[in-house]
């Protein structure tokens, strides 16, 4: 009964009679599924059955009427044994084995049996020894069954470095309770001591290998060892694990290293018993600077008084605890944030974030984000380009004070294209050159005519060959990324808090709005296409 319902799920049955044996083939509904001749031969074979009419099994399954037609005369049903088939998969990590049933009291499968079949497909890792027993005792017919699996490989943990100060001290200035932005005790300054323990690596971990059901090893990634990004003012253990500050100071992270500044401390204002100062490290003037001075610091520079028409130039922060009367000639260009009360006339860029009561009439260029907030949170005059966004109270004025924002591309990035673009042509004719000079000595080289110093021209000519491939090569790379970056500069916003007045123009992108009419308490984006205004 068994047999004829499975014989029947394939579309045909053979029947064992007294006077013969009988082949059916069913008219399936799917005309695809057809049963064809050699589906039917292979059958009969298996079954061993004897002196078949092979032309009436062909008419038959053409037909396929559904009724019996006797294909040889009677004799015995064969005995089959259930068979085991092993299938290892693509990338021979798991076997599988799919058990056919016995039929006509047949063996059924054994545990030698299944083992010798994974064995005649290579497999000898990985076996399910309780799985393989579990099937030959209590047999599974006609699935596949796992019964082997390899090991994938782990691949090892690259080495840390572990920071034992704070490299990325917040530096939020505190909102006061009557609305007003303490830019004074804003603890800026982590204080290092000479000798003490900055940061230590930890090591790389080994990777696991695996093995896959052939028993072939497969190799694992080994852990990369990390370095210690060394600057200035600090040391390394003799083993190269631990990393000390070598001075007194105040830590920096700067150009992904960790470095340790000393502070320069101006006692009152920079004016002519100062002179200009260049310093490597922190700045804190405690009075003013005045009109026509520069200050340069590698770290921060702090001043408590008021910054007049000078020019301060910061590798790290800028903070102002006063604010800044530029009077069209200062200049503030700084390595991160910018931080002050007011900035008045003056030109002004920040690699990260400008924060900030007001802003009048200055050019500014700021890398990610602009905040205007206390009491006046005020942006008017002038022209400002910001990377990412804009939150301020009140952008503009009632006197339509002409007044340009640009927001959503980074214009440290749209220089650095510029300068990249102008560059590719220098490089390639640089390249150029070098071939040129490379073909025309190694054609005197080959000549016989090559003298020492056109040896040497040609080895500096084709170091110079290798040199201008690697940057043109850099340089388009990094003209790619940055063209990329530039694509998502629609994602900028400006949040504004207060009104925004006529005489604006926005710019988001590559979208542009003129305001025409007060708006308040919005935000603006951009669609793709058009500036668009939506809740704050």
């Amino acid at each position: 009964m068994a047999d004829r319902y499975l014989q029947q799920n394939k579309g045909f049955s053979i029947t064992y009679e007294k006077d013969g044996v009988y082949l059916t083939v069913y008219r399936l509904p799917d005309f695809f599924s057809r049963v064809s001749d050699t589906e039917v031969l292979n059958y009969i074979r298996k079954k061993k059955i004897q002196n078949y009419n092979a032309g009436l099994v062909s008419e038959t399954v053409k037909k396929c009427e559904g009724k019996p037609v006797k294909i040889a005369e009677a004799q015995e049903e064969a005995k089959i044994d259930a068979t085991v088939e092993a299938i290892v998969s693509e990338d021979k990590m798991m076997a599988f084995v799919i058990l056919t049933p016995p039929e006509a009291g047949g063996l059924p499968p054994t545990l030698e049996s299944i083992v010798q079949a994974l064995y005649s497909k290579g497999v000898v890792f990985g076996i399910k020894e309780a799985q393989v027993r579990e099937l030959a005792a209590n047999p599974v017919y006609n699935q596949r069954i796992l019964v082997a699996e390899g090991v994938m490989p782990v691949n090892g943990k690259n080495g840390e470095v572990r920071y034992l100060v704070d490299i990325k001290k917040d530096r939020k200035p505190v909102i006061m309770e009557d609305g007003t932005v303490n830019y004074k005790d804003m603890n800026l300054i982590e204080n290092i001591t000479k000798g003490q323990k900055l940061a230590e690596l930890i090591p790389p971990l080994k990777g696991i290998p695996g093995r896959n059901i052939l028993g072939q090893v497969l190799r694992a990634i080994d852990g990369k060892p990390a370095y210690i990004p060394r600057g200035k003012n600090v040391v390394l253990s003799p083993d190269g694990q631990e990393l000390f500050a070598d001075i007194d100071g105040q830590l920096m992270f700067v150009d992904g290293k960790i470095s340790v500044f000393p502070t320069y401390d101006v006692p009152a204002n920079v004016d002519n018993s100062t002179g200009n100062i260049r310093f490597i490290g922190n700045v804190y003037v405690r009075g003013n600077v005045l009109s026509g001075f520069e200050i340069e610091a590698g770290g921060n520079i702090e001043v408590d008084g008021v910054v007049e028409a000078a020019i301060l130039r910061a590798g790290g922060d800028i903070i102002l605890k006063r604010g800044m009367h530029g009077n069209g000639k200062g200049i503030l260009s700084s390595g991160r944030d910018i931080i002050s009360k007011y900035i008045e006339s003056a030109t002004v860029e920040a690699r990260n974030d400008i924060k900030a009561e007001a802003i009048m009439h200055c050019n500014i260029k700021c890398g990610n984000r602009l905040e205007l907030g206390g009491r006046k949170g005020l942006l008017v005059g002038g022209t400002v380009r910001v990377g990412r966004e804009v939150d301020l109270k009140y952008l503009g004025s009632q006197m339509s004070t002409a007044t340009v924002l640009e927001v959503g591309i980074d214009p440290n990035l749209r220089e650095r294209l510029r300068f990249l673009k102008n560059e590719i042509p220098v490089m390639e004719e640089n390249l150029l050159k070098a071939n040129q000079a490379i073909a025309l000595l190694n054609k005197m080289k080959n000549a016989g005519t090559l003298t020492m110093e056109k040896r040497e021209l040609l080895a500096k000519s084709t170091r110079a060959k290798f040199v201008y491939e690697n940057k043109l090569m850099e340089y388009r790379k990094e003209i790619a990324e940055i063209e990329a970056a530039l694509q998502q500069g629609a994602n900028g916003r400006i949040r504004v808090r207060g009104s925004v007045f006529p005489g604006v123009r926005v710019a988001i992108g590559n979208s542009m709005l003129y305001i025409k009419e007060e708006a308040q308490y919005c935000t603006l984006y951009s669609d793709g296409a058009d500036i668009r205004f939506g809740p704050l």
